[in-house]
């Protein structure tokens, strides 16, 4: 062989009975590093992760709060990782060595990660070998579920990164008008390619309401689903929503106290619907469809998945999550 022509990757060695791990070891820095390698316990199954996606909510804990104690647990916050099951506690029956799956794990920037036998769902060979960040899937589900969003209803949806499209595509499917707002024109033309009705740049405040009064006949819309998590538009969401409407805040609020219009909301009689959920049962359920979802073609992820990082270059990708430069929409890591 001629070593001239060919180009071999580095490889790192990972002594037995150890594994590769991020660790936010202070703001804005992640070092890879060996740590010990779980062991599950009577209930537990151990997963050779194959991805993980990351989600928004990592961002605080990258970007460092007074809150947070650094180092942060080796693998934290990865939770939302897919994989194939490597061992099993004793206790468990209910999925076998070998057996792909999606979890709800909480330190799956790692090699390996452990997750309870009852909070994991299988993938079916239809999904060999295709990405699937679970736990991000079943909460565009859940959120939607929650929604209530029937045929010939009027939706908007503010803020289209990887759970607003989702959105947009469910919406649609459901025989739903969809308008889709965002700040970037690389998120609108997402928006359009999973079938939204109407785009609507992120800007002026006043203008935005009448653009949506005047697509609704003066009515505006019997759902306003608000996923930037962020005050202004959540404001904004109040006043696109119809009387009687119901707003759904999907956007995970968590850098402090948000001021809104009380008033508003009372006048116009709307439902107020926070759609996080916190059950874990609810979360599998959600998984588990969006599995079927998938499968039927409701929703397509693929073309949302716009970057993929090893887990060495995961600094790499949280600085994008942060940024969120043209053309990113999810980012994936993958072993």
């Amino acid at each position: 062989m001629n070593s001239e022509l060919v180009d071999l990757p580095e490889l790192t060695e990972t002594k037995v009975g150890t594994m590769r791990a991020a660790v936010i070891a202070a703001p804005q820095t992640v070092e890879i590093t060996d740590v010990t390698l779980p062991e599950p316990g009577p209930t537990q199954v151990r997963i050779k992760m194959e991805g993980c996606g990351l989600c928004a909510s990592n961002i605080p804990v990258w970007q460092g709060r007074e809150w947070f104690s650094y180092p942060i647990a080796a693998g934290n916050p990865g939770h939302e990782g897919w994989g194939i099951v490597d061992a099993i506690g004793e206790e468990v029956t209910s999925v076998q060595v070998g057996e792909r799956v999606a979890a709800i794990t909480y330190n799956a920037y790692a090699q390996y990660d452990v997750a309870e036998a009852d909070s994991l769902i299988k993938l079916p060979e239809s999904l060999a070998g295709v990405p699937f960040p679970g736990e991000p899937l079943g909460c565009a589900i859940n959120i939607f579920k929650r929604s209530d969003i029937k045929a010939g209803h009027t939706v908007a949806i503010l803020g289209i990164g990887f759970l607003g499209a989702l959105l947009v595509q469910l919406a649609k499917q459901a025989g739903a008008k969809v308008i889709a707002l965002s700040q970037r024109d690389f998120s609108l033309t997402i928006a359009e390619e999973c079938g939204a009705d109407e785009l609507i740049k992120l800007d002026d405040h006043w203008q935005i309401i009448e653009k949506v009064k005047n697509l609704t006949n003066g009515k505006f819309c019997e759902r306003v689903i608000e996923c930037t998590g962020k005050e202004w538009p959540l404001n904004l969401s109040g006043e696109l929503t119809a009387e009687r409407g119901k707003l759904i805040i999907a956007g995970f609020h968590q850098d402090g106290m948000r001021s809104i219009n009380v008033q508003l909301w009372n006048w116009r009689g709307l439902d107020v619907i926070n759609a996080h959920e916190r059950d874990p049962k609810i979360y599998l359920e959600g998984m588990q469809e969006a599995v079927e979802a998938v499968e039927a073609g409701r929703i397509n992820p693929q073309p949302l998945y716009t970057h993929t990082f090893a887990l060495e270059n995961i600094e790499e990708a949280f600085q994008m999550l942060q940024d969120r430069p043209d053309g990113f929409m999810k980012a994936l890591i993958t072993f």
